[in-house]
């Protein structure tokens, strides 16, 4: 790739580079920046929020810098309070170490793993003695702390903040110390965590990272941001079915900022795919199609994408039953009935029978055809019916009559 090429692709998306005066340290021909981007195994996927970030950390990789992926395992035991309204539920070593481990195959759809050093951060912070923690923590005044946005507004509120989310931040800084990074890259909503990355190499007599904040993408519901924890997201590692199916179901008013934010196609062919949208000239339909399509290629195969559209079609637009439906196998005695939310829950379909009452409610569950409006519906369940949860769920029922 030509320098000029580069410089066109690194500058797109890129929110704020701080500081400003620090632009030009990315097509200098010194040596590689070690460039430092982490994630928190505080859930098994990554999605299509964190593949804004990892676009440009190949883009950097392949301008010739070095790649520090750090895996929050540390940090993921206290939880980022970043946009929280609450203290966020610690999670165990356990699931935090089941987590990691997918993270590596995940981040490797976009950067190449010779060129990509992993580091978990319990690596430096677990050696930290009490002395450490208490000389880390003297290095940020309180009173700033509590400006930071999220914090500010739980304690206005009354609501609680508890002394180890005030260390999250530090924590999260502290890393950049331990790596010596160059350049810290995140969403705009990480500001505060690496502004503090800036502040304590300062205070620990080190040059300062250059940070690069990049866009929070909007999740299925075009409003917040693309999480797991709202139930907006769309996994790196889902099917190419289901991707394509969710990538479907985005807001008409989001198309163009996907296109932006997840696609390499040019700023100005977007402007013109935005104006033929806004004068109705083109169908938001295949607009999609084609989005969904790039998207599921880039992170499968082209030929798993056109097979998810010939599926979605099949679906969505003709009415039929997707090729190859899921077999959910069910002991049952001859003519015992069930409840349905006790099905889908024994079987985990569904997480919870209130969740089960939600989707009833939204007439979002079928069986056979027939839509379910009762939260309480009790049926005989027979060999072969076809269940269906949602938009893209189907069930085929196998009996195993004890």
């Amino acid at each position: 790739m030509n320098p000029k090429k580069h410089a066109s692709l690194f500058f797109r998306n890129i929110e704020e580079i701080i500081p400003e005066e620090n632009r030009q340290i990315f097509f200098q021909k010194a040596k590689p920046l070690r460039i430092k981007w982490g994630a928190d195994p505080s859930a098994p996927d990554l999605h299509l929020g964190h593949m804004v970030i990892l676009k440009k950390l190949r883009l950097l990789q392949q301008m010739g810098n070095e790649i520090l992926f750090i895996i929050g395992d540390f940090t993921a035991m206290i939880g980022d309070p970043t946009g929280r309204s609450e203290t966020r539920k610690p999670l165990s070593g356990k699931d935090v170490q089941k987590n990691a481990k997918t993270y590596q195959e995940q981040i490797f759809k976009f950067l190449d793993p010779h060129k990509t050093k992993i580091v978990f951060n319990s690596e430096w912070l677990n050696t930290l003695t009490s002395h450490d923690f208490i000389t880390l923590a003297a290095k940020y005044p309180l009173a700033r702390m509590l400006e930071r946005e999220d914090f500010s507004k739980r304690f206005k509120e009354g609501h609680s903040i508890s002394l180890h989310e005030l260390l999250y931040p530090l924590l999260q800084g502290y890393d950049s110390v331990a790596l010596k990074a160059d350049v810290e890259i995140g969403g705009t909503d990480q500001k505060f965590n690496l502004l503090m990355g800036r502040h304590l190499q300062k205070e620990y007599g080190q040059p300062q990272q250059v940070i690069l904040t990049l866009p929070i993408l909007e999740g299925l519901d075009g409003k917040q941001k693309m999480s797991k924890s709202l139930g907006n997201h769309i996994g790196i590692l889902e099917s190419p079915k289901e991707m394509f199916g969710k990538l479907m179901s985005i807001p008409d008013t989001l198309i163009t900022r996907y296109y932006t934010l997840l696609t390499d196609v040019s700023g100005g062919k977007i402007e013109e795919l935005e104006d033929l949208l806004r004068k109705k000239i083109v169908n938001p339909k295949s607009v999609k199609e084609q989005l969904a399509g790039s998207i599921v290629s880039e992170l499968h195969s082209q030929e798993e994408a056109s097979q998810a559209l010939e599926e979605f079609h099949r679906i969505f637009s003709k009415k039929e039953l997707p090729e190859d439906i899921p077999v959910l196998s069910i002991s049952m005695d001859v003519g015992e009935s069930i409840l349905i939310g006790d099905l889908l829950t024994r079987h985990h379909v569904l997480d919870s029978k209130r969740e089960c009452v939600r989707l009833i409610e939204q007439g979002a569950i079928t069986v056979d055809g027939e839509r379910i409006e009762n939260p309480y519906y009790t049926f005989v369940p027979q060999e072969g019916q076809v269940l269906k949860i949602g938009k893209r769920r189907f069930f085929k029922l196998r009996l195993k009559h004890g």
